[in-house]
This record gives structure tokens, sequence and C-alpha cells, in this order.
């Protein structure tokens, strides 16, 4: 009896709330940035699975790490029976957080864990009942977490009532349709936020991407951030920044909220901290997370194995010095992209900070209509020809671009070359439309 392969295997056995699938690959193996399929092909790969295998696939020292560790202590439940991997882990993410007062740490398993802890420990601590987060905002899959969020993927689920979103300033596509004094038009809609339905007084914390991920690789102004510090101060309400998709390095920095000169209250980790395992974090004031004792617990919280895998991930970082290679790296992607632009009319705007980059796809650049579609057939011909991209947005329409921060200048220079093969075919309608399809992503 012939083998079923991967791909019937999860047709027949995996639950559709499990998949997000652009192209029909499986994956048998991944060495450096590049993915293998079940016959042997590679892929260049600019998602690192949704910007977790920062340091690129298959670290050898990330793996001698484990087996130590798994030989040396394979278990413990940290909520009872803390080791040292988890609390040399947590001093050095607070040594690694901007911020002149007590932290603490709490670990998870992912980003959505997280944030849900944001959510219950932040109005906890402030004696406050109100959230105030942001529209295109993706923080997470759990309830807490799925109702701080404010995409369009997340608006057939019902989310508790104590948080209110507010417009993000988008410069590409301002909320009011204006795209001058973006910062202050977002301001302006807060304080009439707070004069109706949530009162300052009433509110806990504000929690908000640096860089809007999953809402389509959104830049905002340069003083949001410090415009958002300052309200929060001047009404005693604690800053959260959500760093779980383009922190550790991403951007050019540890965090990209590094780039403005903010401190927050909170900062959420998660996706690359564990270099492929699943780990999660949260570095805050103390008053937060010694806010409510056993408030937020997972058996395996923390496990020795994730956490060591942690440590070393942060040891490759700092010792490659991947962070400035990936500010430098990102620029020269940037520069390639934008020459992709003047080629091809049907991209509305290239943008982005260090190896978290985002290509608006569009029908046409004067009016800015989103062009889904499009983006879909682009992520699936990449795919055949060897490259891997998935695409984001509210609108469904911007290409991603966070490879490993281990990409070189001429895996670079390939991608955009297959890139551009990529725009050129699509361009010329030499797509099979049906099979396109078959893998619409987050539709």
């Amino acid at each position: 009896m012939k083998e079923k392969s991967v791909l019937i295997q999860d047709q027949e056995f995996i639950s559709n709330a499990l998949k997000l699938r652009f192209h029909p690959i499986t994956v048998t193996e991944g060495k450096g940035c590049y993915l293998f399929d079940e016959n042997g092909r590679s892929f260049l790969d600019l998602t690192a699975g949704w910007a977790v295998a920062n340091i690129g696939y298959g670290q050898e020292s990330v793996a001698e790490k484990l087996k130590e560790q798994y030989i040396k202590l394979s278990f413990t439940t940290q909520l009872s029976a803390p080791s040292q991997t988890m609390t040399e882990l947590a001093e050095k993410l607070i040594e690694m957080t901007p911020g002149d007062f007590s932290k603490k740490v709490w670990f998870g398993h992912s980003g959505s864990d997280a944030n849900d802890l944001i959510s219950k420990l932040v109005p906890a601590a402030s004696g406050r009942p109100k959230m105030i987060a942001f529209m295109g905002a993706y923080h997470g899959q759990t309830m807490g977490a799925l109702s701080l969020s404010g995409h369009s993927a997340q608006a057939k689920f019902e989310g508790k009532g104590n948080v209110i979103k507010l417009p993000y300033p988008n410069p590409y596509r301002p909320f009011s349709g204006i795209s001058e004094h973006l910062t202050e038009q977002t301001i302006h809609f807060m304080n009439e936020v707070f004069s109706t339905i949530c009162p300052p007084e009433e509110t806990a914390g504000i929690i908000v991407e640096a860089i809007q991920s999953d809402g389509g690789v959104i830049l905002p102004p340069d003083d949001f951030l410090a415009a958002l510090r300052q309200i929060c101060d001047q009404h005693g309400i604690y800053l959260i920044v959500d760093e779980v998709k383009v922190g550790m390095g991403r951007t050019g920095k540890w965090f990209s909220f590094e780039h403005s000169p903010i401190i927050p209250d909170a900062v959420v980790l998660g996706k690359s901290l564990g270099g492929g395992l699943p780990i999660s974090a949260v570095i805050g004031r103390q008053e937060i997370l010694d806010s409510v004792t056993a408030g937020h617990m997972f058996t395996a919280s923390g496990n020795p194995l994730c956490t060591a895998a942690a440590i070393e991930t942060i040891r490759i970082i700092e010792e490659k010095d991947l962070i400035s290679q990936a500010e430098k790296n990102g620029q020269y992607f940037l520069e390639g992209l934008r020459s992709l632009q003047k080629k091809y009319p049907f991209i509305g705007e290239v943008r982005g900070k260090g190896l978290v980059l985002g290509v608006e796809i569009v029908t046409d650049r004067l009016e800015k209509k989103p062009d889904p579609v499009k983006t879909s057939a682009i992520c699936y011909r990449a795919y055949e020809l060897g490259l891997l991209i998935y695409y984001v947005g509210i609108h469904g329409n911007v290409l991603e671009i966070t490879p490993p921060l281990t990409i070189s200048r001429e895996e670079i220079t390939e991608a955009l070359h297959l890139l551009d093969q990529t725009l050129q075919d699509v361009a010329a309608g030499h797509v099979d439309w049906e099979q396109v399809k078959q893998f619409s992503g987050w539709a």
C-alpha cells in the first residue's frame, strides 16, 4: 500500500482551525535560510515561520544545548519547583529591557498567552477595568489576546467587552483620509474617547505594536509612541508594547520601540525568543506582574528546554552581531524592493525597518485599492520558483518579508531576483489561478 503524502494526511486529519496556507508545501528539513520539502526541493525562506526562526534553521549549538539540558533535567514545573534556566533567562531579559524601575518576568508558551496575561493583570494591578488597543492590531488567539486585537481575521469572534479600539496611524492609508499631522489626529481621537466612553481614570492600559506586523507592516509616524507615552504619564495609564513578532533584534535594535524615546511599563515577547521552541515572556513593572499570585499559570511555562533554547538564542544573536546585520541587510533589501517598485505599477508602497519589510499590492497606485487576489498569486508563484513569502494586512494585500536574521547579502540578491521573476510572471498572467484559489491564506 502506497504511503499517503503529508498533504493528504494533513487534509484528512488536521483541523482547519489550525491552518493558514499559502502554497502546497510540506517541510522535512531546514538549514540556514532554506527549507526543504519531501521531494528534496529547496526554498529560500523569507518568512522565518512568521518571524520565529530569527537565528535560522538547524543551529547546532542550540541542538547541543537541548540535548545537554534534556539529559540533565528534561522537565520541572517551574510553577512549584523552579530551576536555574528560568531564573537565568529572566535576569537576562530584565538586563536587556530598558527601564530604571523594579521589573519581573512572566513566562508562557506563545504571544497569545502572554497578551492574555496583559488583558488580565494590567486591569488587576491598576484597579481600572478598561483597556485601549488599536484597529489592525494582532495580539493573539486566546480570549484575552483576541479581545485586545483589532484584525479583520478575528472579526468573527466575540471578545471581552472592556477593550476600546482606536485607529492606528497608518501614513499610507490614514483613517481620516488626511496624512498630515497623523499623530495629532490619533491623539485627538483618543481624547474624544476619554471624554465619552472610556474615561482616563477608568483606563488601565494602552497596548500597542511599535510596528503593526499582521496589520500590514505599518510603521506609524516617528512621534507616535512618544505621544502615547505622554498621554499615559498624564493619566497614570500603563503603556504595553507588543514585540512578539518584530522584537529580538529584527529591526536593528533588540526591541522595535527603541527607535523611539520611550520606556514601556511592560514588553511582550514570543515567537523568536526560543529559536523555534515555544516560549513567550512579559517583562514588566513588578507591581503589574506581582499583582495576583497564581494569576496566570501554565504547567510547562518556563520549562528547562525552552528556557535553555532561549538563552542560547540570545547568545547567538549577540555573538554573531545579528542585530546590526539586520539593520544593514534590511536597508539593502529595502533598496532592492524599491527598485522593483519602479518596475511594477501594482506595488503601491514598500516600507519597513531592519528585516521586517512590507510590499503593499494595489490595483492602482493613485486610488490605492488593495489587490488581495494578485497578492495571493504572488505568494503562490514565488513558491513555484523556490521562494517562500506570506502575506498580511487587514485587506490581505501586503507581502510580509521577515527572513532569518542570518540571511546574507548574496541570499537577499537571490531573493530579489526570484521576486522580480515572480512579479513579472504575475503581471503577464502566467499563474495557475485555480491552484491559487485553493490557498487563500487569511481568507
